[in-house]
């Protein structure tokens, strides 16, 4: 899974998040930055309020938490969103010696990122092209 600092260097960067189901994120404030939450309609769904939209938490009783806004959630893009926002970028992924290495190409510059982390190889390789 890649880091908050790397999600944060992502949005930083120009990445948006329309949420789904299924789509990981924390909460970028106070004590709860720690906690991953995963969007179901079960318990965490996008909400349409009039201001926007808010990540709604039902059936959290354990919780004083009903929402959240967009803004104070850090969403963590899984490998194939990753891969996706990579788009046409994406040349390949394999791995050598415990690493992974993925290789993207823009106007025929290739660059290979490395990391022990196939999440964080994808998140680095899109902040490298974003930057």
């Amino acid at each position: 899974m890649i880091t908050v600092e790397l999600a944060r260097a992502l949005q930083a960067a120009g990445v948006r998040w329309t949420p789904q189901p299924g789509d990981r994120f924390v909460i970028d404030a106070g004590d709860l930055h720690g906690d991953v939450f995963w969007i179901s309609e079960l318990t965490v769904e996008v909400q349409r309020v009039a201001g926007g939209e808010v990540l709604g938490f039902n059936g959290t009783t354990e919780w004083a938490l009903d929402s959240v806004t967009l803004d104070q959630s850090l969403w963590l893009p899984r490998e194939d969103q990753l891969r996706d926002l990579l788009g046409d970028m994406f040349v390949s992924l394999s791995r050598q010696d415990g690493a992974w290495s993925v290789t993207t190409s823009l106007r025929e510059d290739p660059r290979t990122t490395v990391e022990a982390d196939v999440e964080i190889a994808y998140a680095a390789a899109l902040l490298d092209r974003l930057e």
